[in-house]
């Protein structure tokens, strides 16, 4: 039987956020990394087009290890209404606004644009279409209420992620890659930038091996003595005692055939080895 290696991934940064079944009004975080969201972020450092296979990248076996689980922390938008300045273009593109706006520009006093607001009008287009009068790119809709939303994230949290697979040459290719993205990278979101040392070291063993292996990351108040056992969910076979389903398996990530099947995981706690090793990174 060929040995099992595992890549560690430090994943670290002043927000991370998670989603599971994020909507445009309400945008959720997961508590912990997900599969499908680490290995879309090793397809990304890989350059690997939406559209390619990740079967390869699927069949590691995963596992995340909480070492500072974070804060939630909601982030509340308001998005649309109000009334904002006509703008040149506003009134050059869309032969409406120019009308409604031609009065109250011909009878005022000083500069024309960016002095003059129009009732009841949204100011930034949405839902652009053609007009047929003349032919230009308009905005179908000229008003709105304001939409809510709210997005999750996690603040100051730090994971530990082992992708474990019996060819470690697969292994090397991504650990380069993560330290070396053909595409820029992120935590869940586009604002949630990843800071320091992704891919740390391949070791030999299983998840839970090396997740007993390794000390705890530093924290923001430096290296982690508590003695504390943290969470970690790790990737098991069907039917193993314990074990939970959950649907985060990607398969694809072509946007017309997005899709995900079900893996099995443990909950359980890590127990840090006394011979454990401390962390060779760039916090």
């Amino acid at each position: 039987m060929t040995a099992s290696h595992v890549l560690l991934v430090r994943l670290a940064a002043p927000l991370q956020s998670w989603g599971v079944a994020s909507r445009f009004s309400h945008r959720d975080s997961h508590v912990r990394p997900t599969k499908s969201a680490v290995i879309g972020l090793c397809a990304a450092a890989l350059g690997r087009d939406r559209t390619d296979p990740v079967d390869d990248l699927a069949a590691l076996v995963f596992g995340v290890r909480a070492d500072h689980p974070g804060t939630p922390i909601r982030d509340y938008h308001t998005v649309g209404a109000g009334r904002f300045p006509l703008r040149p273009r506003d009134v050059i593109t869309d032969h409406r606004r120019a009308a409604a706006v031609a009065k109250s520009m011909e009878a005022a006093d000083g500069p024309g644009f960016g002095h003059h607001e129009l009732a009841g009008w949204y100011g930034a287009p949405k839902k652009i279409t053609t007009d047929p009068v003349s032919g230009t790119l308009v905005s179908a809709e000229l008003s709105r209420a304001a939409m809510i939303t709210e997005r999750w994230y996690l603040s100051d949290a730090a994971f530990v992620v082992g992708l474990q697979h019996e060819d470690p040459a697969l292994l090397e290719k991504i650990s380069y890659a993560l330290e070396h993205p053909k595409r820029l990278l992120w935590l869940g979101r586009k604002s949630c930038p990843p800071s320091g040392t992704l891919a740390a070291e391949i070791l030999p063993g299983t998840v839970a091996t090396v997740f007993a292996a390794k000390h705890l990351l530093p924290g923001p108040d430096g290296p982690d003595t508590s003695g504390r056992r943290p969470w970690a969910w790790i990737q098991a076979p069907s039917g193993t005692r314990g074990a939970v389903q959950v649907n985060d398996q990607p398969v694809s990530f072509d946007p017309a055939l997005r899709s995900h099947a079900t893996r099995w995981e443990t909950r359980t706690r890590i127990t840090i080895a006394p011979t454990a090793t401390d962390w060779d990174i760039i916090p």
